[in-house]
């Protein structure tokens, strides 16, 4: 076998090895970062510094229907679905004309991520007829039908950092 040859073949195992030593990991967001620098350059002058992280939601479980005494269909017919993930951060770092003198010359504003929760709407229902009755031979009575929506929910805890400094 020619050197080359066992060189490549060497450099493939050593990158199998490494990715099956290594376990996955779920990212909780994907980075993102807005190019000016071929700006900066074209226009010679400090551009703004702008970059985030944009969240993966995650659904769970939901909370299925339960069945309650006295009605035909089961309460939350369409249950609600929890999703949890993070809102996005931004980062914001701009150059400033020396407005308030030379030690501030520079502007940064950021949004760490927080934690969010939600659940999606659901509805509860209820047929148009009441349960057998046995006094009737086991016949339902008609009744006026049921609907209830299950109001979403979100709960969230944003915040925001501004500042001014020298520099970057």
């Amino acid at each position: 076998m020619k050197s080359t040859t066992r060189g490549t073949l060497a450099a493939v195992v050593t990158c199998v090895a490494a990715a099956v030593a290594t376990p996955a990991v779920a990212a909780d967001g994907v980075p993102v970062a807005v190019p000016l620098e071929g700006v900066e350059n074209s226009l010679n002058m400090e551009m703004p510094r702008i970059g985030g992280t944009v969240p993966l939601l995650m659904p769970g479980s939901p909370d299925g229907p339960r069945y309650v005494e006295g009605r035909l269909l089961p309460d939350r017919a369409v249950p609600q679905l929890p999703v949890s993930g993070q809102l996005p951060s931004l980062d914001l770092r701009t150059p400033l004309p020396r407005v308030l003198g030379d030690t501030f010359d520079h502007l940064a504003a950021s949004t760490p991520t927080s934690d969010l929760r939600a659940l999606t709407p659901g509805a509860s229902l209820d047929a148009p007829l009441s349960a057998p009755r046995p006094d009737k031979l086991g016949l339902p009575d008609p009744k006026l039908p049921e609907v209830g929506i299950l109001a979403p929910i979100l709960q969230a805890a944003p915040g925001a950092n501004l500042g001014l400094a020298p520099g970057l």
